[in-house]
Order: C-alpha cells, then structure tokens, then sequence
C-alpha cells in the first residue's frame, strides 16, 4: 500500500511539474512521518525515500539513531528554544524559525558546535492561532536574523490554510512565491531564497505549480494517523 501511494505522490509531482514547465528534479518530496513507526519509516526507505520531516523532537531522537545514516532529516514543527540544542548538526533544515529569539539559540548553539545550521523562515497565512511570522514583516526579520552567525537562510516555509478546494490556496502560494521574489531580489548577505517550502497533503500539486521546491505529503504517503498512540 505505501509502494502505491509514494508512487502516486511520485507520478503527481512530476504531472505537475510538466505543466508548469519545471524539471522534477526541483521538487524535493519530504516524507512525514510523524507518529509514524521505524518500521513504517524502513519501509519508506526501502521504496527509495531518503528526506523525512518531523514535527516533534523527541520522535526525531528515537528515529535518527535507528534508520540509515544516508537519511536527510527535516525539523518542520513548531520548534522551542529548549529543544534547539537536541537538533544541532542533526538535521538538514529546519523549517519552522518564526521568531529572532528562536534564530538567536539556533546561532548560539550552532557557533557552539561549530556548524553552520540551514533555516527556512515561517511565514504566517493571517491565521493568529498559527505559528509563523507575518506575511508584512518577513523581509525585516529576513534580515535580522541574516546577521547572526551560525546560521545560513535557505528561504521560506509556509502552512497554508486547509481547504477542501486546493485551488482556493493558489493564491496564497503565489504570493509566498513573489515574497520570496522580492527578498531575492534584496541581496542579503547570508541568505539565499532556493528553498520554498509549501504544500501538504491537500494541496501540494497546487503547490508545485506556484513554485513550490519542497512540499510535505504525509498522509499522502503513510495513510491517516492514529494520534491515540
């Protein structure tokens, strides 16, 4: 069953991108897996999956140590000051940095540990009960946070709104996308903006077509989640 899904996933992407003219190659698909068991995660891996995205850090504790080594690990929750210094020069990327108090530990502890840690910064559809920055004071925060050391700006992540119509997000995918344009388009010492991470589940063929370079299908992949465990 999960053999069938990656392959859908796999054959949406690349539909997708013919569509819009882009090389599938662009596209990374960061598996979720969160909730999600080692075995089902092997599984994953041995249909050929090798970048797995988390929510929580302490899923990422147990689940690093026990899948292969080749395995490109993804923060894409909500992430704490406190639980910072357990994902230093463990993972990737980290998605989800919403706040300079964030990026500041994320620096202190890179510059301790003496790695230089990838970020993609939130950014926030409107919704107050979300995470994320807003959508008006990304670029200040962009280049607040391009100062510190230790730290190395990939670009954007975004949790667009759930909808049942994936077309009534392609607006707001859009606009990430001219967003990211724009700060591009600013130079900022430290920051490149290659990476756009946006589109799940519901809506990341709409994703790809407004530019998305990483989208986040879990469910799409590993069936629904029984969050009782």
């Amino acid at each position: 069953m999960l053999k069938e899904k990656l392959s859908e996933v796999n054959k949406n992407i690349a539909e997708a991108c013919k569509r819009c003219g882009r090389d599938p190659k662009e596209v990374t698909l960061i598996a979720v897996s969160k909730t999600k068991p080692v075995e089902m995660l092997k599984e994953a891996y041995d249909c050929g999956v090798r970048v797995f995205g988390e929510n929580k850090v302490q899923e990422l504790e147990i689940k690093i140590p026990n899948l292969p080594s080749d395995i490109s690990w993804h923060m894409i929750g909500h992430l704490q000051r406190n639980k910072v210094k357990y994902l230093i020069g463990k993972v990737d990327l980290i998605h989800s940095v919403d706040t300079l108090r964030l990026a500041e530990e994320i620096s202190r502890l890179s510059v301790k540990n003496q790695v230089v840690t990838d970020i993609l910064i939130e950014v926030n559809d409107g919704e107050e009960t979300k995470f994320g920055t807003d959508m008006n004071e990304t670029i200040t925060l962009v280049e607040e946070i391009a100062k510190l050391p230790g730290i190395h700006i990939r670009g954007l992540m975004t949790i667009a709104p759930y909808v049942v119509d994936s077309e009534e997000n392609r607006e707001f995918f859009r606009k990430i996308k001219v967003l990211s344009v724009d700060i591009a388009a600013k130079n900022i010492d430290n920051v490149n903006m290659d990476v756009l991470s946006m589109g799940m589940t519901n809506d990341y063929i709409v994703a790809i077509e407004e530019g998305a370079t990483m989208v986040r299908v879990g469910t799409g992949i590993f069936g629904e989640r029984d969050y009782s465990k």
